[in-house]
């Protein structure tokens, strides 16, 4: 069925709604830049030999920087959703836009903690320390913004999007960022309900386990009905890994049997189908040979 021309007059329409917008947009990229700018040179949360003052000042100028990225989100959900409502159609530019913010958002938070699913937390302490005048409410609150920005992103694009496959990595990071921004070290410490801050890290480490499951069966769901590619099953058991040293730290210790379990037969699945593959090609080789 032919696509209904849009109007003159919707188009106009359209843009005197987003005019707004766009002068919103303009001034957030505007604070990006100026973050941007002065955390040229600042240390990164792995970095070795950093002074801890310098990695709290840049810690905190990255988390706003992530901040700052989530407004260009939902900046671009909104034109695109106007899109929609108005001209009937989608717009994929602000969409794609706003999948790339999602992922610079990320970034900006890998490099203050770290992007590692199974990572020691002594390899990033010092990232989650810089970190420590953020109030737990602060960090939790970023982590449901982020999630609601990649869900807006999603629906925007729409079930049948070229793009389905590949929100599974995006995903996948959120989910391990939830993990990293935790303080592992000092939970077990704080978990007396008047300790300031309780309510919002058992609410996280509740996100983070949820978030590594899904993502886990994510990964493996496009490993068996698209790729087939070893890399992608090798994510889902790091996840699980990662979810599993997560309870071992909590000490629970039968969530964490039914991990290590669980881990054992992916590993298994994974070995056998690249045994089968790998016999595959050299019977397709012999069939092949003169």
């Amino acid at each position: 069925m032919a696509v209904e021309k849009i109007s003159p007059e919707a188009r106009k329409r359209y843009a005197d709604r987003i005019r707004e917008y766009k002068v919103a947009l303009d001034r957030v990229e505007t604070r990006i830049k100026e973050l941007d700018a002065g955390l040229r040179g600042a240390p990164k949360g792995q970095q070795e030999g950093a002074q801890p003052e310098a990695l709290r000042q840049a810690g905190l100028a990255r988390f706003q920087l992530a901040s700052e990225c989530l407004n260009l989100v939902s900046y671009y959900c909104l034109m695109n959703s106007l899109s929609v409502s108005l001209l009937g159609v989608k717009n994929e530019s602000y969409l794609n836009e706003a999948r790339k913010c999602c992922y610079k958002s990320i970034i900006h938070l890998e490099d203050t903690v770290s992007p590692l699913v199974d990572a020691a937390f002594s390899e990033y302490e010092a990232g989650v320390e810089s970190l420590r005048d953020l109030p737990d409410a602060g960090k939790y609150g970023y982590l449901r913004k982020l999630g609601f920005a990649i869900d807006s992103v999603v629906e925007g694009f729409g079930a049948n999007s070229k793009w389905k496959w590949s929100f599974v990595e995006l995903e996948g990071r959120y989910a391990v960022l939830s993990k990293n921004l935790l303080n592992l070290k000092t939970f077990l410490a704080q978990q007396d309900p008047r300790v300031a801050g309780y309510q919002e890290r058992q609410a996280q480490i509740k996100l983070a386990k949820r978030l590594l499951q899904q993502s886990a069966d994510r990964y493996r769901e496009k490993y068996e009905l698209l790729s087939q590619r070893l890399d992608d099953f090798k994510q889902a058991i790091l996840l699980l890994s990662g979810l599993r040293r997560l309870h071992v730290l909590l000490g629970e210790v039968e969530e964490g049997e039914v991990l290590k379990k669980k881990v054992e037969v992916w590993k298994s699945k994974m070995e056998d189908d690249h045994r089968n593959k790998e016999h595959e090609d050299r019977m397709a080789k012999v069939r092949k040979s003169p």
